[in-house]
């Protein structure tokens, strides 16, 4: 059944199979060339009648293999080659189910991620530890550089003062709370679900001796406050679509008149989807990427207005590259924090993520966001003008 669906399909790409019993075939005559090494006859079946859950499931288990680190190679060529399957279509109408993301589940589904050591993310992420898409302006950039030039494009999009008051919701081991902090003058906050990221985030504000920043344990639901400016990156994937609405309702809430808002999440750039099930299963419970109609229809119903959105094509797709190769380069100290299995949990995630980047319909989307129409210049000159 596995060959059958490859030679249907393999038409960008060369794809070396090669079966436990001996036999190799090829598939495909250009572009990537990538070998896929099956250990176990039955794994096939597994992969051709459920390939969405089981490519992950199966890697996970070690029942296959692509050669030395060569896993990225080999999800390119499939993930140029294969859409979404028909099943995920049908799940669409229960995908709310599948994201009812109240307070308590919500707290429980950033845990399972983001409560692993801190050690493990410190091996692969850039120096100041920013999970979310890097801004490579330029071809050359280092992963640090287009990092930074990220939280610069956004920093410029808030239209910054001097002593003003910011909410990071979601604010990871607070990369972005201190960069503002330390390039604006600015008081922070920033909220997290995580315990571990707030245990990091605290102990990092004592080492660098900042006082205008302080973190939180809590959901956007939870926390009360009024702010002249809110940054929310890479959080809004984990609200669950029956919540967009009451997401961005908050953050009016919590706005001053002439406030400010920017929200930085991965999205689709097609129509409304449902997540990858070994994705939602293992790496991202609850999690969604949502699609540009369905971001803008929790706008609409909040009182917020759009006042810019950017799309961010390919810059995940190199942001991950990074990402893997690092974690690749580093295995066996994450192995001896973690296990075996991990690290191909892991590697897998991110090579998957890599691939669907470049190969799929996966953007980030960038919107700024106010109350009132002078908060904002009516033009996009002052993101580009020499400060």
């Amino acid at each position: 059944m596995l060959l059958k669906i490859l030679e249907k399909n393999i038409r960008s790409g060369i794809l070396h199979l090669h079966m436990p019993d001996g036999h190799s075939y090829r598939f495909g005559d250009h572009g990537i060339e990538a070998h896929w090494y099956i250990k176990d006859q039955a794994v096939t079946r597994r992969i051709a009648t459920d390939w969405e859950f089981q490519m992950g499931e199966t890697y996970t288990r070690g029942l296959w293999d692509c050669g030395s680190h060569e896993l990225g190679k080999l999800l390119a060529v499939l993930r140029a080659n294969f859409a979404s399957s028909q099943v995920s279509r049908w799940l669409q109408p229960y995908s709310a189910l599948l994201q009812w993301n109240k307070i308590t589940r919500s707290y429980a589904n950033v845990a399972h991620h983001y409560d692993v050591p801190e050690g493990v993310f410190r091996k692969f992420l850039d120096q100041e530890m920013f999970y979310s898409c890097a801004y490579f302006a330029q071809e050359a950039f280092t992963l640090e550089q287009a990092q930074q030039a990220k939280a610069r494009h956004i920093a410029e999009k808030l239209l910054l003062e001097p002593g003003q008051k910011i909410l990071d919701i979601g604010c990871g081991w607070g990369s972005m709370a201190f960069y503002l902090a330390q390039h604006y003058d600015c008081e922070v906050v920033g909220i997290t679900l995580s315990k571990e990221q707030l245990a990091v985030a605290e102990k990092e504000a004592q080492k660098r001796a900042v006082k205008n920043v302080r973190f939180q344990l809590a959901d956007y639901r939870e926390h009360q406050g009024l702010y002249d400016r809110i940054v929310s990156i890479g959080m809004f994937e984990h609200v669950g679509k029956p919540f967009y609405a009451t997401y961005f309702r908050r953050i009016r809430e919590m706005l001053t008149a002439s406030g400010i808002a920017l929200v930085h999440s991965i999205g689709r750039s097609g129509p409304p989807g449902i997540t990858n099930p070994w994705i939602r299963k293992y790496i991202f419970p609850g999690g969604s990427t949502p699609a540009l109609s369905e971001i803008a229809s929790g706008v609409e119903l909040s009182g917020l207005m759009s006042t810019d959105i950017e799309v961010w094509r390919l810059h995940y797709a190199r942001t991950l590259h990074h990402w893997l190769e690092r974690f690749q380069h580093n295995r066996a100290a994450i192995r001896a924090i973690m296990s075996e299995e991990f690290c191909r949990m892991w590697e897998f995630y991110l090579a998957a993520c890599e691939a669907s980047f470049e190969y799929s319909n996966l953007v980030v989307y960038q919107l700024q966001l106010a109350r009132q129409h002078g908060s904002v210049p009516i033009t996009r000159d002052y993101l580009y003008q020499e400060k």
